[in-house]
């Protein structure tokens, strides 16, 4: 009796200083992170609008950090290739994620994804966004988007507009509008938003909607005009284009926005340095030019804010995928 209790007490003791011994070092480890490279998960093509704004994220992150941030830009399924890669990286911080409406789209569209987007990635924070901003054919007799209502409710069926294809957030912006105002307009998907911009100022459709930046060139030529932008704020850049919420459409609001993202049960002290880091680089005179020239607004904002954002995101677009007909995967 007494040897059985005395190995079982060496046995608790081996296990208690076992456990012990784990703590300090992943005590160790949180403390000394990071101490390697990052690679930084990019869902799209390099060379794209939001490949070059997270490279620009990337490096002034790596100043902050003192480690090399790696992009890895992994193409395919909208985004979801790159999405399921994190999913399944070791929760160390040593894999992070820039992601934002597609994660939130993709779940709605995709039945079939193998992870799961509120249970699967540790938001660390709110990076930028975008507004997108509706324009028509300078033919189109609308100046305002009260006008536009009014005359696609003169002519139900008759307008069609175009989007970069189908589940995009120029798509989606689209359909909650026509949700929330009533109207019917005939959709024509393209691949992409250079093939249906063609078609746009060629009068072969009558409105669209698209990210600003890429439209702000055209609206001050005067090629399209603008009639509102998505944002709760009218947008700098175009400061006399008023926002849709402000034209009408009360509630109205859609914004295009990036964020940094880990595997779930990454230790809450890494994501609080990675946010901390996030911030301070989002908040950098030089950082917030360079993107503001981009024509995107930094945001930067706690994990809480963007993991809210993102459910807010699942539940709104899931309605308008619902109410549009919209087939899923």
């Amino acid at each position: 009796m007494k040897i059985a209790t005395l190995g079982l007490a060496l046995m608790l003791a081996a296990a208690a200083a076992g456990t012990a011994h784990a703590q300090s070092t992943s005590t160790a480890s949180v403390q000394a992170y990071p101490n390697k490279p990052i690679r930084y998960v990019v869902g799209l093509a390099a060379g794209g609008p939001t490949d070059v704004l997270a490279r620009i994220f990337a490096a002034k992150l790596s100043e902050v950090l003192g480690q090399p941030i790696i992009v890895e830009n992994r193409v395919g399924a909208g985004g979801s290739i790159a999405a399921d890669i994190v999913a399944k990286a070791n929760p160390d911080g040593y894999t992070l994620f820039n992601a934002g409406n597609t994660l939130a789209i993709n779940s709605v569209l995709r039945k079939n994804l193998p992870y799961d987007a509120v249970r699967d990635f540790a938001p660390v924070a709110l990076l930028m966004t975008v507004p997108n901003v509706l324009i028509v054919h300078p033919s189109v007799p609308a100046k305002s988007v009260a006008e536009l209502v009014a005359y696609a409710r003169a002519n139900p069926g008759k307008i069609n507009y175009g989007s970069s294809g189908v589940g995009a957030s120029p798509h989606l912006s689209m359909e909650l509008l026509k949700s929330m105002t009533g109207i019917d307009l005939v959709h024509v998907p393209y691949k992409g938003s250079a093939p249906a911009m063609v078609d746009l100022l060629g009068g072969q459709i009558r409105a669209m909607f698209d990210n600003l930046p890429g439209q702000i060139a055209n609206i001050r030529s005067g090629k399209v005009r603008a009639l509102g932008v998505s944002s709760a704020q009218r947008n700098v850049h175009v400061p006399d284009v008023p926002t849709i919420m402000e034209s009408g459409v009360p509630g109205f609001e859609v914004v295009v926005w990036y964020g940094m993202w880990a595997p779930a049960g990454v230790p809450k002290a890494i994501v609080a340095k990675l946010n901390a880091a996030a911030v301070q680089v989002m908040n950098m005179p030089d950082v917030r030019q360079r993107v503001a020239e981009l024509g995107t607004d930094p945001a930067p904002s706690t994990p809480a804010h963007l993991g809210a954002m993102l459910k807010s995101e699942l539940e709104k677009w899931s309605k308008v995928v619902k109410d549009a007909g919209i087939p899923t995967e």
